[in-house]
């Protein structure tokens, strides 16, 4: 018996020792939690977001050409896809033809001020003349009705000169009806151009925005790349007849994306914009680590912008934890040295302490994203029009 006691010691001894490893083990964990592992939270329910950019034809027409295909890297204002000219240059001719009509419309009405003020003063001579004839000619009836009275004239000659007075009065009445007819179309002219010049009249000016509208459509045959980035998603075809506003292809540009993570409701309470951020992406491993910064909080969860929202209201709810979709910045030059394509997985893991006033230069700014290349569309139609109406305005 006594030899069978003497192990109880050496057991207690070891259960006293594993006892405190493990309390030694929990007081090193609670103080790594409050001094380091409080003040992070991490999830893998993250994944790579981009711009989807959509190539999309803003007139209708015919495939002709396709110059892109997926997997493609593109430059922005490189050209995508052609459709069919024809019928947009046959509507630039006759909207040139239409400017330079009206541009010789307008300027018969400027030309014709100047011959109606000539005309006003010659009728109105002509009216001073007729009063002067028809002044004479009731002289001269009066002189033979007083010679009459006498004996001294026929009565014939005295009808000749009552004929006289009435084809003056008429000559009369009619060269008046023609100084008003022709100081009416004088105002209606100067109503029509007053104010204004031949190039800034609102007849050529409307059709100078034809010419535009028309020069429009006949570059918008050519569909140029908005964006620096890869092609996905190419659904076009050529000889395909496709309408304004149809999807014809994709631009992502992946040197401008994002990271979106999905925290649980809980781990959000201490998150705010600007805190630093480090990352790691599936594809590449642990190897590689991204530094990135919070650039704002969803709104809502997930659930609550989802196509069918949980209808927590029926009898039939259970409570879910929700998650809460933080945008990630991401370092371009990391970016730019490691590659991520849009949908892939990554870790995320969020430094809670109060963030700069400002985030680090180096992060990218992905609420900004912006292209130009449609303002080129315009250029060269002024320059157009400016012949045109210089060419017909004449000497």
């Amino acid at each position: 018996m006594t030899t069978e006691s003497k192990p109880a010691p050496k057991r207690k001894r070891l259960l006293l020792t594993a006892a405190l490893i493990f309390i030694a083990i929990g007081i090193c964990y609670a103080i790594y939690w409050f001094v380091v592992a409080s003040h992070y939270e991490s999830t893998d329910d993250a994944y790579v977001h981009g711009n989807l950019v959509q190539v999309t034809s803003q007139i209708a027409g015919t495939v002709v050409a396709i110059d892109a295909d997926n997997t493609q890297t593109v430059k922005r204002g490189q050209t995508l896809v052609k459709l069919d000219p024809i019928d947009s240059r046959v509507a630039l001719k006759q909207a040139e033809a239409a400017l330079a009509q009206t541009v010789r419309r307008t300027r018969t009405l400027f030309v014709q001020n100047d011959a109606l003020k000539a005309d006003i003063a010659m009728r109105q001579a002509d009216v001073e003349r007729a009063q002067v004839d028809l002044s004479k000619a009731q002289s001269d009836l009066k002189r033979r009705q007083m010679l009459a009275k006498s004996g001294g004239v026929s009565g014939e000659e005295i009808l000749h000169a009552a004929t006289a007075v009435k084809t003056a009065e008429s000559a009369l009445a009619q060269t008046k009806a023609a100084l008003a007819a022709s100081k009416a179309k004088l105002e209606t002219n100067l109503a029509l151009t007053a104010g204004t010049t031949i190039a800034q009249h609102p007849d050529v000016r409307q059709a100078a925005d034809r010419v535009r509208d028309a020069w429009l459509d006949n570059a918008r045959t050519v569909l140029p790349a908005p964006t620096d980035g890869s092609v996905a998603q190419r659904s076009v075809q050529v000889g395909q007849h496709v309408a304004p506003g149809t999807p014809l292809m994709t631009v992502i540009p992946l040197q401008q994306v994002w990271v979106e993570a999905n925290f649980k409701e809980g781990q959000i309470t201490k998150m705010k914009p600007g805190q630093e951020v480090k990352l790691t992406a599936d594809v590449y491993g642990s190897d590689v680590t991204y530094h990135g910064h919070i650039e704002g909080i969803a709104a809502g969860t997930g659930s609550a912008f989802a196509l069918l929202p949980a209808q927590n209201a029926s009898g039939n709810w259970i409570k879910v934890v929700q998650r809460v979709p933080v945008r990630i910045a991401l370092d371009p030059k990391e970016l730019a040295a490691h590659p991520l394509r849009v949908g892939l997985s990554m870790v995320a893991e969020v430094h809670l302490v109060e963030p700069d006033q400002k985030p680090a230069a180096q992060n990218a700014d992905t609420s900004k994203f912006e292209t130009d290349v449609f303002a080129k569309n315009t250029q060269g139609v002024d320059a157009l029009i400016d012949k045109i109406i210089k060419e017909n305005l004449g000497s």
